[in-house]
Parts: C-alpha cells; structure tokens; sequence
C-alpha cells in the first residue's frame, strides 16, 4: 500500500473525522455511522486525500477509553466508508495496537501514533504485517527539553524512525509528524513551526497538523471553530518549510491554501 500517489508531487490533504464524543473541536458530531460517511463525503468533495479516523480524543486532559470501546466506534464507520464505496487512503489515529490490528482489517490502510510507537511497540509490528505506512509522531510524558529545543525533537524523532525499522516498517512507509501541541508549550510550537526544515531533514515526508489547537486559539482570542485563517497560515508556511501532508477540520480552505502554497513553491515543477 502506498501512502498515496501524489506524495511529494503536491502537498497532500488529510481530513479529520472524529467518531468521538469529546473532542475538542468537533465532539459528538460524527458518532454515528450514518453522520460519519456523510461528513467523510464532504471532506473528499473539499478536496480530502486521505481520511484520518480517530475513536479516542487526545485533547489535553483527555479521559482514556478502552480497547474495546474505541473499536466499536471506529471499526463500523471504517466498514461502512469501504462499502459506501469510498477509495480514498484512510488512516486510523489511535496509538493501540489491538485497535491498529482492527482498523486495519476493516479497511485503514495507514496507522496514525501520536506516541511514534513507543507507548504500544505491538502497534508498529500490526502495521508492519500489513505492509500498512505508519505516521510517527512526536510526543513525551514530559517537557524536559535541553537548551535546543528542536534539537531535542529531531532526535526523539530519529529515535522512533528506528524502533519502526526494527519492527519491520520499510523507510518508504514511514511518515514523521513534529507533535505540534503534544508535549510542548507555545513557544515551543511557534518555535518548531518556523524550523520545520529541521524535521524535514530527516528524509521522510512531514505531515503537519495545527488544526484548530489551543496554541492558534489562544493567539487569535477565539473558539476551535473561528480559527482558520489561523490554521490557513501554518498551513501555507508548512509547504514553504517542506511539509508533504496538512491534518486539518476545515479542508477546503486549507486545500485553497495548499494549492495556493505549492504554485509558489514548486513553481519549477508541473503541479
């Protein structure tokens, strides 16, 4: 399975479908199947490459649910999207290997770690079995950063391209997320966000996902659902810094941006 086939021709869209009663920004709304595929269809027809499902909020201060529990949120609307006929890559955000092993089977085709597989190892030996990319993420228990903060960051990254070698996963299914808003303070978000390229050297494609978090918000004085034009703007710094793939709510704007970002950047190229 490839991540998908314009990576690295143009900047890829991620849309986010939350099946989870508590999230942050759009809890509640998609719990059900029927909702679910409804809004999956709008965010393809905004210009959606890839569907990222999640069935466990990670918002700060987030209650934990079990395995169990977030299958059966997650598994039906996966099953539900395959036989609606949609073809697009789907991704399952959950750090759970027996959740990873579900969705995989009821049709996600990349596995999404905010813990870059290190909170459950079993996680990336799940997707190394199915051939399946694996979006590695960075996060701590912590903020005990050294005097580079980044620094710090592209190493724990390096740290988990290895464990995800070593559980089998090829270097062409590997994807690196700097963790903006996990583990981090403001600073340290705005910071990461302007050396972005740093990430980037590593060699393997960056998603980027700022969508509607608390550090925009907090900026801009305004509710997760009066940010975009505040995510439109890392969104558009991120392809100027090298990022392949944009996580966002709001994907029509931000595919607008995108496109906008990549005239620009790849203006040498044939988009």
């Amino acid at each position: 399975m490839t991540i998908h086939k314009d990576l690295g021709r143009r900047t890829l869209i991620m849309g986010i479908l939350n099946v989870t009663p508590d999230s942050f920004s759009d809890g509640g709304k998609y719990t059900t199947v029927e909702r679910a595929v409804e809004h999956a269809r709008r965010l393809i027809a905004e210009g959606a490459d890839i569907l990222d499902v999640g069935g466990e909020s990670t918002r700060p201060g987030y209650v934990p649910v079990t395995d169990e529990e977030e299958i059966a949120r997650v598994v039906p609307v996966l099953e539900a999207l395959r036989r609606d006929g949609i073809d697009v890559p789907i991704s399952i955000d959950t750090y759970k290997s027996a959740v990873a092993e579900a969705a995989l089977a009821a049709g996600a085709t990349i596995v999404n770690d905010i813990w870059g597989g290190k909170k459950d190892p079993r996680l990336l030996e799940a997707a190394a079995r199915r051939n399946a990319p694996v979006v590695l993420t960075h996060n701590r228990d912590d903020m005990n950063y050294g005097p580079d903060f980044v620094v710090d960051v592209y190493n724990d990254l390096s740290e988990c391209v290895w464990v995800a070698k070593a559980a089998g996963i090829p270097d062409d299914r590997i994807i690196l997320d700097p963790g903006i808003g996990f583990a981090k303070t403001r600073r340290h978000n705005l910071e990461l966000l302007n050396r972005l390229e740093a990430v980037a050297s590593l060699g393997f494609p960056v998603l980027l996902g700022t969508s509607r978090k608390r550090f925009i918000r907090d900026i801009l004085d305004a509710g997760p659902e009066d940010v975009v034009e505040g995510t439109i703007a890392t969104t558009a710094l991120g392809v100027q810094k090298g990022v392949s793939i944009v996580r966002v709510h709001d994907v029509g704007a931000n595919a607008k941006a995108a496109r906008m970002a990549d005239a620009i950047v790849r203006s040498g190229e044939e988009l």
